[in-house]
């Protein structure tokens, strides 16, 4: 069974997306909400997750926990997009409407996961 070239256009997107943590680090770090301890590691572990399950949507052994994964790294991420949302300082500079915005797109992704389940 042949994956669809979607699928693969997600893997790359996560694995892209986990290599930014390691290349611009202090975007994310300014981003981090201040209740959370250890931002630095918890940058890199996000990185790390990102890029492991972008690798593991690629094989049909992996896909489905990879998705799982994604869903669940998603929901953790809308903290940062409810903290970002919080005030002046925790927006990073980024417009309102763009920080709204990125809400329903966590579930846009999501659901573009989910759609993958096997």
């Amino acid at each position: 069974m042949v994956a669809p070239w979607h699928l693969y256009l997600m893997a790359g997107m996560y694995v892209v997306a986990g290599l930014m943590h390691f290349i611009f680090p202090k975007a994310y770090l300014r981003i981090m909400p201040r209740y959370l301890p250890y931002h630095k590691f918890l940058v890199f572990l996000s990185g790390v997750a990102e890029i492991v399950l972008g690798i593991g949507l690629c094989f049909v052994e992996t896909r489905n926990l990879s998705i799982y994964g994604i869903i669940l790294m998603l929901i953790v991420f809308l903290l940062v997009h409810f903290y970002m949302l919080s005030g002046e300082k925790a927006s990073a500079g980024i417009p309102k409407w763009i920080l709204v915005l990125r809400i329903p797109l966590q579930f846009g992704l999501m659901y573009w996961a989910y759609f993958y389940l096997i």
